[in-house]
């Protein structure tokens, strides 16, 4: 696993050992990254169910400002702090230990990237209930294809779905109920 882009270019990252996790392919985090560019540069980057913190690591790389990592395994933190330490980013990092569900209220701003192990449906809803009631500037799901997290939560609506093989992205962004405002633009829809 590597960095794809950004001051940190090329530079690798280590992994957890074993299946508990499931990085987010290169190709994926370089469509979503590609999507974000105009969003990224000195924004709070939020990577919940971080793992190794690889895409919270590339929106550090690409000009986030700060990045907060939320993660419960013990493995998985140990490789986190690890690859932090290792690129010199420890200090424009928080890294959070506990469950997503009791963290994330004190964390919804930015950019936030859910990524829930795909079995554990239940998680992605209890995390966009809470999300969707502090309506934070932007949030992405890595989701499989195969599963839909929901067009809309609390004030968040989805604004585009991007899928890639067995993988799918979806971002959503408070949007006003009026037709004064739909919404950032550069977002829409490409079913």
């Amino acid at each position: 696993m590597r960095i794809i882009a950004g001051s940190l270019r090329s530079r690798r990252l280590k992994s957890v050992p074993g299946m508990d996790t499931r990085p987010t392919p290169d190709r994926l985090r370089e469509s979503l990254f590609n999507i974000l560019q105009p969003h990224i540069e000195g924004a709070v980057f939020v990577d919940a169910y971080a793992g190794t913190g690889a895409v919270g690591i590339e929106a550090l790389s690409r000009g986030a400002r700060r990045a907060v990592f939320i993660e419960r395994s013990r493995a998985a933190l140990t490789v986190l702090r690890e690859n932090l330490g290792s690129l010199g980013l420890l200090n424009s990092a928080n890294i959070i230990s506990g469950k997503v569900a009791s963290a994330l209220p004190q964390y919804c701003e930015g950019i936030v990237f859910l990524d829930p192990p795909y079995e554990l449906e239940r998680e992605y809803a209890a995390a966009l209930e809470i999300l969707g009631a502090a309506a934070p500037a932007l949030v992405v799901v890595q989701h499989s294809a195969k599963f839909d997290p929901g067009p809309e939560h609390g004030r968040l609506l989805r604004q585009r779905t991007v899928r890639q093989g067995d993988n799918a992205l979806s971002f959503y962004a408070a949007e006003a109920r009026s037709t004064e405002h739909r919404g950032p633009t550069d977002l829409a829809d490409d079913h």
